[in-house]
Parts: C-alpha cells; structure tokens; sequence
C-alpha cells in the first residue's frame, strides 16, 4: 500500500510548527486517518494535539540525522497503523537522509518549504548548500513574516527584496509555486514572469555563454519542448575511453550552489565525422538537431536529449568557464 508523505521543510523557527498545526485541525485534512507525525526538529512553538480536527495522530520525535533509517520508519508506521506521514524536517539536515532512507511505499505527496523573509538572507550566505538542498524540490515555497515596505525596497542594483527572493527560489527550482505571507489572513501569490532567456520559437535556438545552466536544467526538465528543434551553443567535448569515435559528450561543469557542488552537466551528441579528432575536453561550439530517444550514454535507461550535431567547430572557452544560475 502507498503511504502519503507530507513533507515540511525549513529552518527552524520558520512557522512549520503553526503551519501543521492548522492543517490538523482542519476537518478537510484530518478526518480521523490514523498519521504518523515525525518530528525531526522540536523550537519554541509547541503541537496541541487536543485541537486536532480529529485524533490517531501520533507523534514522535528523531533527535539526531543518522536514526532517521529505514528501520526506524518502517517499524514506527507498524506500530500505528498509520495510513499517511507528516514529517517536520530539520532545516539542517540534508535532505538527500531522507529520501534515501523512506521505504519503497512511502510517496512525497507534498513538500512545502517554510522561509522567514527577515532570516533567509542570511541563511543563504553563511549556509548556501543547505538552503538550496530545500529549494530545490519544494512544491511550494512560503516566504512568511513578510514586511509589505521592506519588501518593495530597492538595492543597489534596483532590485527589491521581493524579487531577490524570487530569483533565490528560481535558481534552484523553476516549477514550484512562491507565496509571500504578510499576515495571517493576507498572502500575496508570486507573480513575477519567467520567461527563458533565449528563443524556443527561432529557427535555431542560440543560447549565450551566460544562460548555459538555464539551457541546462529546462531542456531536462522540459524535454519534450526541444524534440525536433535545431540549436547553437558553446561548451566542451568529451570523448575517449568506451565512447564510440562518432560519439562525444557535450556539456560544461555548472556550479548550482557552491564550489564544492561543482559537476560536469552533460548530454549525449552524435557527430558523422571523426569526435575522436578533438582533443578531450576541448571547447566548441556546435549546431545540431535536438532529439528525445535512447541512448547508451544514459545510464539511467530513459530517453534523453540526443544532439544531433551538424557542425562541430573549435572556439575559445567560456567567460567565465563554469556555468552559473
């Protein structure tokens, strides 16, 4: 049987707690389903569980990140028979604990992420790895505490607070929904246009050095919009080793978060003439043809973007060389 995850994020003292507790109390929500509440993290705001909608909400609490196992979920669900699972995450934990840890049936239905506007700043520059581990798969994100003033006041760049707080959302995670909380009964949707940086409707998509990420993440995100379409960009050569002459990798090393998360984001690109001619890791700029199929070079056995290159030509690197958000 499939168990319902409801999974809240943020770090503490970022309205979880009454957030939850709301939740509970509505009878749309709780009806009496026997729910297993794991709390992974315990602030000043206490749960009262007498003003539930209804009761079978049991709560438990993990301490520390490395019981948060399979076993310990497994046996806590048994134990009471629950049909579903809220989780209250700790914000300093890393969320990859908890997806490699649920069991097979246990389904993320929902995953919200609570941000104290007056806060997230400085979270994000002392803590930048953790606050986009929770950016980056929230459905939702909940920007609360919001001061409607210091929310439309400008920097020195000319952007206000509401959209640095929207541009820190977008980096990570271009789909989930941003809300802005002014007060209890006043919360304000996101409404800021995300148009790509490129055009998907021109005869060939050229994308600039700067927007290499961007290409990136929507054309794995989006792969059915790039089937058929012809493209132009710049980035490295990857060939050698088990990779067929008439084959290459073609990609960039991207920096999501910070240094340390630096990886190589590629794609697998076939070439009629000689890849092998190139040295690896040498920079180009190619033409090709965007196709969604199969490929070896995937070894996940999904269909992927396959580049059908066109024309495969050597070219300056990239400034700067890794691809930022």
């Amino acid at each position: 049987m499939e168990i319902p995850v409801y999974l809240f994020t943020g770090f503490l003292e970022a309205g979880k707690t009454r957030f939850i507790q709301e939740t509970l109390e509505e009878p749309g929500f709780n009806s009496g389903e026997n729910t297993l509440l794991l709390l992974c993290e315990e602030g000043e705001e206490e749960y009262r569980p007498e003003r539930f909608f209804a009761g079978h909400v049991f709560i438990e609490v993990v301490e520390e990140e490395e019981d948060l196992t399979t076993e310990l979920m497994q046996s806590l669900l048994a134990q009471y028979s629950a049909e579903r699972v809220i989780i209250e995450y700790n914000g300093m934990w890393n969320l990859s604990t908890l997806y490699g840890s649920m069991p097979d049936n246990w389904l993320i239905y929902q995953e919200f992420l609570f941000v104290d506007a007056r806060t997230i700043m400085l979270y994000n520059e002392n803590m930048r790895q953790l606050v986009y581990d929770k950016l980056k798969t929230a459905e939702t994100v909940v920007f609360n505490r919001c001061d409607r003033k210091l929310m439309e006041e400008k920097n020195q760049d000319g952007l206000s607070l509401k959209f640095r707080f929207h541009k820190l959302v977008r980096a990570a995670n271009r789909k989930s929904q941003i809300l802005y909380e002014y007060g209890p009964e006043d919360v304000e949707p996101d409404t800021f246009p995300d148009p790509l940086p490129y055009d998907m409707n021109a005869p060939v998509i050229t994308v600039k050095e700067c927007d290499y990420a961007e290409w990136y993440r929507d054309i794995n995100e989006n792969q059915d919009a790039y089937d058929g379409k012809k493209l132009h960009i710049k980035g490295r050569l990857m060939n050698g080793g088990e990779i067929p002459a008439d084959r290459f990798v073609f990609g960039r090393h991207v920096m999501t978060c910070c240094v340390e998360d630096i990886q190589f984001a590629g794609l697998a690109a076939k070439w009629t003439q000689a890849a092998a001619d190139f040295d690896n890791g040498q920079w180009v700029e190619i033409t090709a043809e965007i196709r969604i199929e199969d490929d070896e070079l995937y070894i996940d056995g999904r269909p992927g973007p396959v580049l059908y290159c066109k024309e495969v030509t050597p070219c300056d690197p990239a400034d700067p060389e890794v691809a930022e958000f």
